[in-house]
C-alpha cells in the first residue's frame, strides 16, 4: 500500500512526543536556500553557518526559508579548523506540530521566539487590514475604462437566445 508524504509526515509528528535534542544537536532556523544540498542557517547566538541537507531527505523532505531544522554541531570546530565552509548536517526537519511542542519546552532557543512559524491566519488578518486602508483610499473607478468581455469563453445560454432574439427582430424590419 502507497502512502507516500501523507505516511510520513504521520511518522513524524507521531514521533513529536519523543523529540529530545541530543548533546551535540541545536534548533537552527533556515535562512536560505544555497544549492548542491547547502543551506545557510541561523543559530540560537544569531551566527549564520552553512549546513549540509543530505541527500536522503531530499525527496522527502521539504525546507524553505524560515524553516526549522535539528542540526548535528558535533564535528563544527574541526571541519572550520580543517577549513571547510560546511560546519554542521542537518539530522531532522521540524514540521508546524514539532515547533509548537518545542516553543512550550526549555529547549526552544530565545532567539526564535518572536519568530513564528507559518502561520496562515495572522498573514491573512494583516492583509484584511491593508485591503480595508487601500480600499478606504481608493475610489471605485481610479479613473480606468471598463472592463471588456472575455471573448475566449463561450457564452452562457441566455446571451445567446438573447442575441438571437435581438437578430431575428432586425432581420425582419428590413
Amino acid at each position: 500500500m502507497k502512502g507516500g508524504r501523507k505516511n510520513m509526515k504521520r511518522a513524524a509528528v507521531a514521533e513529536e512526543h519523543n523529540l529530545s535534542l541530543e548533546d551535540g544537536q541545536s534548533i537552527m532556523q533556515v535562512v536560505s536556500l544555497r544549492g548542491s544540498n547547502l543551506i545557510e542557517v541561523m543559530d540560537a547566538r544569531g551566527g549564520k553557518s552553512l549546513a549540509l541537507f543530505p541527500a536522503k531527505f531530499q525527496k522527502s523532505m521539504w525546507i524553505k526559508k524560515g524553516s526549522f531544522v535539528v542540526v548535528d554541531e558535533s564535528g563544527k570546530e574541526k571541519a572550520l579548523e580543517s577549513g571547510s565552509k560546511v560546519a554542521c548536517i542537518v539530522s531532522q526537519v521540524l514540521f508546524y506540530e514539532h515547533v509548537r511542542v518545542l516553543q512550550r519546552s526549555p529547549e526552544w532557543p530565545e532567539i526564535f521566539k518572536s519568530t513564528a512559524p507559518d502561520d496562515s491566519s495572522g498573514s491573512l488578518n494583516i492583509t484584511n487590514g491593508q485591503l480595508e486602508e487601500n480600499e478606504l483610499e481608493s475610489s471605485d473607478d481610479d479613473g480606468l475604462p471598463p472592463l471588456e468581455a472575455n471573448m475566449n469563453r463561450i457564452k452562457p445560454p441566455e446571451w445567446e437566445q438573447s442575441d438571437t432574439e435581438f437578430n431575428s427582430g432586425s432581420d425582419t424590419d428590413s
